[in-house]
């Protein structure tokens, strides 16, 4: 894989010929993107002589970026990532605190297929000068505080040296332009549930009369960031991925809702639609599972979920577009599709390539949601062309050849709360505090089974092929 090296510059005329030395010293196919945050000290002056005089010299490819104003390190990094080409990007600072050297140790976890994203970590036992006390311990209570609120595990969420599979670092929606990049990054990396590794890293610190920019204040921006972009922040992310992200928490929502298709699931699974994975988790006891989806974010977040196991193939399906014949030779015996049918214009032409693709025998799984005139807000940003009644979904199955063996109503005490935001409050989305209490009373939630009312927030199929 082609690595590119993203160095951000401000006001390094002291070291930044040296770490240019050292990465382009380093033996791996690799470029080099410099963006200078505007420097005021000559540095700037440097890369453009550097740029005319010495680049020709390097195998590598070297590219250099000059920012129009001084911006801040996250704006820098940003401008180098867009300019990155390689599968790999990795971060080095200006300074000469972190080694260029150790980038086999750091890109070891993703060549190998076990991570996403690489943390080098100064705090894992490997030769550090030793400097400034506070300022470590600061780093560390940072790092808990960010812990806390990502659960993850990690021991050094500030480190320079943060590497990054590029599909990965596509659909992290960054905007924090100084040193909010950190705990902004790590907060996104979580929420997208990315597999993250820490490999040890040797770290050569540097005083503030060497140069060390990294202020006190810039720790209380920090704990700032970190308590912003894991509650408050969304603006970046589209709703449907908000949703999705939302219902992958109601562990027993989901759950119920897989134990009522269980009984009629096969063992050659064609997921359509898979989204975060929320459903494609309980598959794993099957002999083989295609997920699918149109979303490359998505796609990226299952095949960091799930690649690792060898029956999952995780495909990009457009069931409104595009033939699903080349399916027809795993002889796929079911088809789940959970809330999807309803964004397809047209969904007889998804139901019928679904039905040709089912070998005999075979069933389709299906959740939609019901009723018409529950149709509102909610329906419209999510991107719903249509809510289903009972016999026209009937109808509409039974038109392409299925025979539909199972058809009711779920969640019927849902009901209440899409009506009231949907239709209403007129809301976007609905709100994560409602989700979580309505998680938490899926015990009670069950007792519908004895009270078979004729109505439901969504509608559950089960259509068959017949043999």
């Amino acid at each position: 894989m082609k690595l590119s090296v993203v160095i951000p510059v401000y006001n390094e005329i002291n070291t930044i010929e040296e770490i240019l030395s050292r990465v382009l010293d380093v033996d791996l196919p690799k470029e080099v993107i410099v963006v200078d945050d505007f420097s005021t000290d000559g540095t700037r002056e440097f890369l453009r002589e550097w740029e005319t005089e010495r680049r020709t010299k390097s195998k590598d490819e070297v590219r250099i970026c000059y920012q129009p104003r001084n911006m801040g390190k996250g704006a820098a990094l940003r401008s180098g990532f867009k300019e990155a080409t390689g599968e790999i990007v990795i971060i080095q600072d200006a300074d000469l605190e972190y080694h260029p050297q150790e980038y086999p140790k750091l890109i070891e976890p993703i060549l190998d297929g076990r991570a996403y994203v690489v943390y080098g970590s100064r705090f894992l036992g490997t030769p550090r000068r030793v400097l400034m006390f506070r300022h470590t311990l600061g780093n560390k209570l940072l790092t808990f505080f960010s812990n806390l609120c990502t659960d993850l595990n990690l021991t050094d969420m500030e480190t320079g040296y943060k590497v990054f599979k590029k599909e990965a670092l596509e659909h992290l929606h960054l905007r924090s332009n100084r040193f909010g990049f950190e705990p902004e990054v790590t907060a996104k990396i979580a929420k997208m549930n990315y597999r993250i590794y820490e490999v040890p890293i040797s770290y050569s610190g540097r005083d503030y009369w060497e140069g060390k920019k990294i202020k006190w204040m810039d720790g209380l921006k920090a704990v700032f960031a970190i308590l912003w972009f894991h509650f408050f922040d969304s603006e970046t992310e589209d709703i449907v991925y908000q949703t999705l992200r939302k219902m992958k928490k109601l562990h027993r929502y989901n759950r119920w809702i897989f134990s009522k298709f269980q009984p009629f699931l096969g063992r050659r699974v064609l997921e359509i639609g898979s989204g975060t994975g929320n459903i494609t988790k309980f598959l794993l006891d099957r002999e083989l599972i295609i997920a699918t989806d149109v979303e490359p974010k998505y796609l990226t977040f299952l095949r960091n979920t799930f690649e690792k196991y060898r029956k999952f193939i995780i495909e990009h399906l457009d069931i409104s577009e595009a033939e699903i014949e080349r399916y027809r030779s795993f002889h796929i015996d079911s088809v789940i599709c959970f809330n999807v049918l309803e964004h397809i214009k047209q969904d007889e032409t998804a139901l019928r390539r679904i039905f040709n693709l089912l070998e005999p025998g075979g069933r389709l799984l299906l959740l939609v949601p019901s009723h018409p005139w529950l149709y509102g807000s909610i329906d419209k940003h999510l991107g719903h062309h249509r809510r289903y009644g009972k016999r026209e979904l009937e109808n509409k199955l039974e038109a392409v050849g299925f025979k539909v063996v199972l058809m009711k109503y779920f969640n019927r005490i849902g009901i209440l709360g899409w009506f009231l935001n949907s239709k209403v409050l007129r809301r976007k989305r609905l709100p994560s505090f409602q989700l979580g209490i309505y998680n938490f009373l899926v015990p009670l939630l069950k007792l519908e089974n004895f009270f078979p009312l004729p109505f439901g927030t969504s509608l559950l199929a089960v259509a068959e092929k017949s043999e």
